[in-house]
């Protein structure tokens, strides 16, 4: 049994969690989805407007919220890929695999995590990469991009996780 202070904490954290913008497709050389009916993205006025990111993503209505575990760049067999755009492409590929899982995409992604290592060496490959998933500039996730001292293995060199909201199950 959910009490009403267990349904307005669940609401709160769905709508605090979205602060950003949703994005276009599935890869880079398809095309730009629209934006779900129930997410606005926006750059209010009094602040930045950031190229790779919405500072507010307000979610409205009946949908599922799905919660990504941090992705690394390794494939189905346990091989890592070598250099920062290998690895940031396998992590996205990752996590087109696990929203499809539930029938998502990137166009629901409505906030991203990403930790680097090395954030001076590898931040421009990593932020072209990702670009190519979030080709909707009308529509980008929140976003925070950290320098990690390291990750769970040394030859990790990103890990991403992400927040989708998803229309509700018909």
């Amino acid at each position: 049994m959910t009490d009403r202070s267990d349904t307005s904490r669940r609401d709160f954290v769905a709508t605090a969690v979205t602060a950003a913008a949703v994005a276009g497709a599935t890869s880079g050389a398809q095309a730009q989805a629209q934006p779900p009916a129930n997410l606005r993205f926006a750059n209010p006025p009094g602040m930045s407007k950031p190229p790779t990111y919405s500072h507010v993503v307000e979610v409205t209505g009946p949908g599922r919220t799905v919660y990504l575990a941090g992705q690394t760049g390794v494939d189905a067999n346990g091989k890592v890929a070598e250099g920062i755009r290998a690895q940031t492409t396998q992590v996205l590929e990752n996590i087109k695999t696990a929203l499809a899982s539930v029938g998502g995409g990137f166009e629901h992604v409505v906030k991203v995590t990403s930790y680097l290592v090395d954030l001076e060496r590898d931040g421009g490959g990593f932020r072209e990469v990702r670009g190519s998933y979030f080709p909707n500039k009308a529509a980008l996730p929140a976003s925070t991009l950290l320098q990690v001292s390291r990750l769970a293995n040394p030859a990790y060199l990103v890990e991403i996780d992400v927040v989708a909201v998803l229309p509700p199950k018909a």
